[in-house]
């Protein structure tokens, strides 16, 4: 069933993860118009530090706080199958699964550092050795608030987030297809690719951006957008999953055809 036909989306996820979410909405009817706000660039490890995994180097706990994490900084644990891991969300978990992984804890009902932090697991950390295998930047509450608990936490970031450089030719082609009425929804699935969009923004989508419908996972993301200027209206997904955020999709799209929608302002 096309559910969203004459549905235009720009998709602004890395290029690497952008395939799967433009797929699903085109196969629901929609186009998806890609066009990457941020990069991710690898980076190498702290030197030694896989090898002191692989020798037994004693942590209690491992934590991934992405799934770019896992891309990058699984290969630290090695053939180890016997750490307690940790996954921010289910995106985080299922790629730790497709390595081989066994995840123990994976927070219930959401897919951020809050909601790992009310896990029970995270209660008590009192002298638990914690390796948090993360991105360059971001929020820091995770890592405080280990502390605060009682772990010594080891941070080690596998990755960077860049602005997108897209070319003018590009660009020049999402103008047009704004400017014909093609595209009516924009996905901001993190802070960090809203924030890198409106870095690499023209004039011209700058301006679309405010009558744009924002795609975006509902809590931390959504709450941010009044925050960073923008004035689109939202339509908020229960999770910056791939059908979540196409559920979310298909809902305001039979709202605009007369049936039930999830959008906000």
């Amino acid at each position: 069933m096309r559910r969203l036909a004459g549905v235009g989306v720009i998709v602004t996820r890395p290029l690497a993860q952008s395939a799967g979410l433009c797929s699903l909405i085109e196969a629901h009817g929609a186009t998806a118009f890609a066009l990457p706000a941020i990069t991710i660039d690898a980076l190498e490890p702290p030197a030694g530090l896989a090898r002191r995994i692989a020798a037994g180097d004693a942590f209690d706990l491992v934590v991934f706080t992405s799934a770019n994490a896992v891309r990058h900084g699984a290969g630290l644990l090695g053939s180890r199958r016997d750490l307690e891991i940790a996954a921010i969300g289910p995106a985080t978990r299922r790629v730790l699964d497709l390595a081989g992984y066994r995840v123990a804890i994976t927070p219930r009902g959401g897919f951020d550092t809050e909601h790992l932090l009310a896990e029970p697991a995270f209660a008590d950390l009192g002298g638990r050795r914690v390796l948090l295998v993360k991105g360059v930047g971001g929020r820091d509450l995770l890592a405080r608030e280990l502390e605060a608990r009682g772990a010594r936490v080891v941070p080690v970031d596998v990755y960077r987030r860049a602005p997108a450089a897209p070319d003018s030719a590009r660009l020049r082609e999402l103008e047009a297809q704004l400017d014909g009425g093609a595209l009516q929804v924009v996905t901001a699935t993190s802070v960090e690719i809203a924030t890198a969009l409106l870095a690499i923004s023209t004039p011209t989508l700058r301006a679309a951006l405010d009558r744009l419908h924002w795609l975006v996972p509902a809590g931390r993301v959504a709450d941010a957008l009044a925050s960073l200027g923008i004035a689109g209206p939202r339509i908020e997904a229960r999770s910056p999953e791939d059908p979540a955020l196409v559920e979310a999709l298909s809902r305001w799209a039979l709202g605009r055809s007369g049936g039930y929608s999830n959008e906000s302002t």
